[in-house]
C-alpha cells in the first residue's frame, strides 16, 4: 500500500528576513511570507490530500492554515516536527555566530552530520525525532496522502535519508525555498522521492533565497556537488 507525503517548507519568517537563527524561537511569516502561503494552497488546490500536519511553531501553523482553508481539512500540530532546537543560537543574527561559535560553525556549514547546537540538539538526534515522527503519521494514515508542514533544515535532513543515504552525506542534499513543495511515496518500508524543492509555484521574485546573497555564495561553494 503506498502512501504519499507532501512536504511543505514554511513561508518566509522573521528570521529568514533578519538573518537570524529561529530554531524554536516561534517567529511569525512576513508579508511575502503569506503571498508565498496563499501561492503554496493554490498549487496543492488539486491535489489529493487527506490530512495535514504542521510543526506547532508559529510559522508553520499559519503556512499550513492557508492550505487547511483551501482543502477544508484541520491542522493537527506536532512538536516533534519542529525545527532544530538551536540552544544558545536562538536568535542570534548569522553575523554572529562564526565569531562567538568557530566550532560549531565550522560543523554546521561543512559538517553537519556532527553537528551539535551549544545547549540544543545534534543533527542525529534532529533527524531521527523527525524521521520516528513522520513514521508514526505514515502509521496511522496509510495509503493516504498526508500534507507535512516543517522546516528548511528538517526537510534537508530527512531528505538526505530519503535518498538513502548516510547522515554523513548530508552536504549534498541542498537548501529548499520557503513553501518548496517535496513529495515523497512510501511502500513497505521504502522512500522514494517524486519531487524535490520545487517552488514553480512562486517564480524568482517572490523566492526568498533566491533574493539572498547567502545563496548565490552557498551555490558556488557547493552547487557542484548538491543533488
Amino acid at each position: 500500500m503506498k502512501t504519499r507525503i507532501i512536504f511543505v517548507r514554511h513561508a518566509e519568517a522573521e528570521g529568514n528576513v533578519n538573518r537570524e537563527f529561529h530554531g524554536w524561537t516561534d517567529s511569525s511569516i512576513t508579508e511575502k511570507g503569506h503571498l508565498q502561503a496563499q501561492k503554496v494552497a493554490q498549487r496543492l488546490k488539486d491535489e489529493q490530500i487527506d490530512v495535514i500536519y504542521s510543526s506547532s511553531m508559529k510559522r508553520t501553523m499559519q503556512t499550513a492554515q492557508y492550505i487547511a482553508d483551501i482543502k477544508k481539512l484541520p491542522v493537527i500540530r506536532t512538536d516533534k516536527l519542529k525545527e532544530i532546537n538551536g540552544g544558545d543560537w536562538e536568535g542570534r543574527k548569522w553575523s554572529e555566530l562564526e565569531q562567538t561559535w568557530p566550532h560549531e560553525y565550522d560543523t554546521w556549514e561543512n559538517k553537519p552530520h556532527i553537528h551539535k547546537m551549544p545547549n540544543g540538539e545534534s543533527m542525529e538526534e534532529f533527524q531521527q525525532r523527525l524521521l520516528k515522527e513522520v513514521e508514526y503519521i505514515i502509521g496511522n494514515n496509510k495509503g493516504k496522502s498526508i500534507c507535512v508542514v516543517t522546516h528548511g533544515t528538517a526537510i534537508r535532513s530527512m531528505m538526505c535519508y530519503f535518498h538513502g543515504c548516510d547522515i554523513g552525506e548530508m552536504m549534498n542534499t541542498p537548501w529548499y525555498d520557503n513553501t518548496s513543495v517535496t513529495i515523497i511515496e512510501y511502500e513497505e518500508g521504502d522512500f522514494r522521492v517524486l519531487l524535490k524543492g520545487d517552488t514553480s509555484h512562486l517564480g524568482k521574485e517572490l523566492s526568498t533565497i533566491e533574493n539572498q546573497e547567502w545563496w548565490a555564495e552557498y551555490m558556488q561553494k557547493f552547487g557542484k556537488n548538491i543533488y
